[in-house]
């Protein structure tokens, strides 16, 4: 299992690295398959909307939560692409890509990380299991909840990313922590 205090160096990466992009202005887009899809849409409300009052609104969008987006996309390019192809058509260089995978192994999540790879944005996911496919993708961050259990990686995931969440804030609260000799 992904031992949270194991693994403060990578999350802390992976958040100092989100803040640097969102205080570039760019934006966070998240995604998953299945379960992972309520997830994306509870990760994006948590940045737009935060429930701790004081805390910054920064933009976030979930892929999943249009479905005629979604159905249109995957009748017309398949399943596979519903991710990838918003992705080209939405997002920017300096946006945030966030992929949520319970094994690591989804098709369509590893197409919208590759997709925002080649467009030059940030890719962080979360997988469980082995890490999957995903795993050895060539992501920039990619923080894995190692169990087989996918209530367990759920479990995980949601501690995850509110710490990511948490972070990306103390960051911005710190200052020059995001001028460009820190990064």
């Amino acid at each position: 299992m992904l031992d949270l205090a194991g693994q403060a160096e990578p999350v802390a990466r992976a958040c100092h690295a989100m803040a640097l992009r969102f205080h570039r202005g760019g934006k966070l887009v998240v995604f998953g398959n299945g379960g992972p899809s309520t997830d994306a849409q509870h990760v994006a409300v948590e940045f737009v909307h935060p429930v701790i009052v004081g805390k910054r609104a920064l933009p976030a969008i979930s892929l999943t939560a249009d479905i005629a987006t979604l159905t249109g996309i995957a009748n017309r390019a398949g399943l596979a692409e519903v991710f990838a192809h918003q992705i080209r058509i939405l997002a920017e260089p300096v946006d945030i890509a966030l992929g949520i995978s319970t094994d690591g192994n989804c098709e369509n999540v590893l197409a919208g990380l590759e997709a925002a790879s080649a467009l030059g944005m940030l890719t962080v996911a979360l997988t469980g299991g082995d890490g999957g496919l995903i795993a050895n993708a060539g992501l920039d961050h990619v923080l894995v909840a190692r169990s087989a259990d996918p209530r367990v990686v759920k479990e995980v995931h949601v501690t995850t990313y509110h710490v990511l969440w948490e972070l990306v804030h103390v960051f911005f609260e710190q200052p020059g922590v995001l001028s460009p000799e820190v990064a």
